[in-house]
């Protein structure tokens, strides 16, 4: 992914969010960065959570299929 899509990824998140996900510096003489925030962190183990889950009802329709 080119670092453009990236940041334009990251800017429509923060745009979408009530808060935003990552929060960034410019760059300049001492470099520029970026921070996931607390929000941010949220969605990550939020989005991790809802993967399992998803996971698992997967598995057990595969159960009831006898796959």
């Amino acid at each position: 992914m080119s670092y453009l899509r990236a940041w334009k990824l990251v800017d429509s998140m923060n745009r979408q969010s009530r808060k935003p996900v990552v929060t960034k510096t410019t760059g300049g003489r001492g470099g520029g960065g970026a921070v996931l925030t607390e929000t941010g962190e949220r969605a990550i183990n939020t989005f991790w959570a809802a993967y399992g889950d998803f996971k698992a009802y997967l598995a057990g329709g595969s159960e009831k299929l006898g796959m």
